[in-house]
């Protein structure tokens, strides 16, 4: 058994004994711990990743999140609240060992959120957009080096990243509620630094809509294990090449700026995500 499988089943075998009582989990939920998506179900139980084995290098960051284990209706969901990101100072494969986790106990599907930064000026702050598909500009990834083939192919087949019947279901709960569809490349690099209007101008005139930092190596080790992965974008800062240095808002009022927005593409989050959960 490669050392990576063993470092997996350590985390299931723990997460198992933690389980409440007849939780099943198929589908899974990745975000961050600000947007406050777990308040949308009942939370049954839950446990901090600090406590989970093999434990990460924490000091990297001082609160990864946890855990929870929740209710949808009758389906059992599991949410993390939290992840580790490239930037903060994790491996590649540090990043994508929840993805293994969530696929050996039982996951079959994981929709992922992220704040993400607009490229396409069809696109609004506020809003979010649905991912069909990424370049990654990261220069790295989850499944370099030895690769464990009770996990996945060595060359696993990219063409269908973000699940297409999946994205179709999310898609239709969007048409059904009446609204705004942002389809989106997404387009994925390292951070955490903001990107140059060079960079932005680049970046749209390659075929992305939207940039941010922690979908793609979540989405390679998706595929490489065979979970169903689809992704939501929350549109809380423009990156629009021209527009950029015109800009004259402080730092402080920018930060504040993408709070807001953030707040605003949570609250179009939050009227469908119990669905989403519910129909991929």
């Amino acid at each position: 058994m490669t050392k990576q499988r063993e470092r997996i089943l350590v985390s299931v075998n723990y997460l198992k004994e933690s389980f409440p009582k007849n939780f099943n989990p198929k589908t899974a939920i990745i975000s961050e711990k600000e947007f406050g998506i777990e308040r949308n179900f009942k939370i049954i139980g839950g446990i901090d990743y600090k406590k989970i084995p093999p434990v990460f290098d924490c000091t990297k960051i001082v609160n990864p999140g946890k855990i929870l284990f929740a209710k949808n209706g009758n389906k059992d969901i599991i949410i993390l609240c939290g992840r580790f990101h490239f930037f903060d100072g994790f491996s590649m494969r540090e990043t994508a060992h929840y993805i293994y986790v969530l696929k050996f106990l039982g996951v079959q599907a994981i929709l992922s959120l992220e704040e993400t930064g607009i490229l396409n000026p069809r696109f609004k702050c506020g809003e979010i957009a649905l991912i069909y598909d990424h370049i990654n500009l990261m220069g790295d990834n989850p499944l370099i080096g030895e690769n464990d083939s009770k996990i996945g192919l060595r060359f696993p087949d990219m063409s269908n990243a973000y699940d297409k019947n999946t994205y179709n279901r999310i898609f239709k709960i969007l048409q059904d509620r009446k609204m705004k569809i942002n389809e989106a490349v997404y387009l994925g690099t390292i951070g955490p630094e903001s990107e140059t209007e060079a960079e932005a101008g680049f970046y749209r005139e390659i075929g992305s809509d939207v940039v941010g930092y922690s979908f793609v190596p979540e989405d390679i080790a998706a595929v490489h294990s065979n979970v169903r992965y689809c992704a939501i974008g929350l549109l809380a800062r423009e990156l629009i090449a021209d527009k950029m240095m015109e800009d004259t808002r402080t730092e402080k009022q920018k930060e504040k700026d993408k709070k807001e927005y953030l707040k605003k593409s949570c609250s179009v989050l939050n009227k469908i995500i119990k669905e989403i959960a519910d129909k991929i």
